[in-house]
């Protein structure tokens, strides 16, 4: 990851994780009040733990201040397992019916002795090239 301009970052317990959201002109539809958000994150563990996903949290807010909340196992179909020293990076996307709006989240892991903790995702903004800036 090397946007540093548009990079969001959290650490939690010796795990980091960086985002860097980007706009999908290519598959929305302002007319139609359509606007996709692609995002990508770097989980690193700087811990001596090996640790493991296993389930994500999100709560994704637009312009109106209109919440949705989502859960569920793992990050684009894994669960992946983070040895000390590693990263896993992957890439997703949400939409918004509004042309801009934030993320965040936490990400539930398990370390190798079977205890569970939460960690942060940073709170990351979504300004579409849609979105009119008004300064009063």
């Amino acid at each position: 990851m090397d946007d540093s301009e548009n990079t969001y970052i959290a650490v939690t317990d010796n795990i980091s994780v960086s985002v860097i959201p980007f706009f999908l002109d290519d598959e929305s539809e302002p007319e139609k009040g359509q606007y996709m958000w692609g995002y990508q994150i770097q989980i690193e563990n700087h811990g001596a733990d090996t640790v493991q996903l296993e389930r994500r949290y999100w709560k994704i807010t637009d312009s109106m201040g209109r919440t949705q909340e989502v859960r569920g196992e793992g990050v684009v179909g894994e669960q992946p397992v983070i040895e000390p020293g590693d990263a896993f990076e992957y890439t997703s996307g949400a939409p918004l019916s509004t042309p801009s709006g934030f993320m965040v989240g936490s990400f539930q892991m398990r370390k190798s002795d079977g205890s569970y903790f939460d960690v942060d995702i940073p709170a990351f903004s979504l300004d579409s090239p849609f979105d009119v800036q008004m300064i009063n």
